[in-house]
């Protein structure tokens, strides 16, 4: 039987979010808890929980917005540059809207042609499409590492 190789790409994108995945650790479970003070707490040189997850956001947008047609944009000096977080309603919206577009990527990416998935992004210098949206689910995991030990060591603390 052949699997429907975009439906399994959307399976891998929700499990980094959602669980179900081959490292048993997802996004919603690592964040769980983190309450708008610690996700804007910086530690030492490092980045912020709240900017980590605004960077992995800003790279899932962009390959977004390439799978609806939308022009290749965005720029590696943007991608921490989120907007402010004062309180616990702007994290849980700033929360609300990056699963929402989590969300939207795993459908689109669901419902594209499997031919497609080898086509060029955009340039041949980015690739094809299984290069950019398996990098989403790679870049996602990275930072997911980076978000549970900021949350251990914030968690330790106890101070925020």
């Amino acid at each position: 039987m052949r699997t429907n190789l975009p439906a399994e790409i959307a399976r891998m994108i929700r499990a980094v979010y959602y669980g179900g995945n081959y490292t048993w650790v997802n996004i919603r479970d690592s964040l769980s808890g983190v309450n708008w003070k610690q996700a804007t707490t910086k530690i030492s040189t490092m980045n912020t929980i709240l900017s980590l997850v605004f960077h992995m956001n800003y790279y899932l947008r962009i390959v977004s917005g390439v799978l609806e047609g939308e022009m290749l944009k965005g720029s590696d000096k943007e991608s921490f540059a989120h907007p402010p977080v004062q309180s616990e309603a702007d994290w849980e919206k700033f929360h609300s809207d990056f699963y929402s577009d989590a969300n939207r990527f795993a459908d689109l990416v669901e419902k594209m042609p499997e031919k497609m998935l080898w086509e060029t992004f955009k340039d041949e210098k980015y690739g094809n499409y299984y290069k950019n949206i398996h990098g989403v689910v790679e870049h996602n995991h990275y930072h997911l590492g980076q978000i549970v030990i900021l949350k251990k060591i914030l968690n330790e603390k106890s101070h925020v």
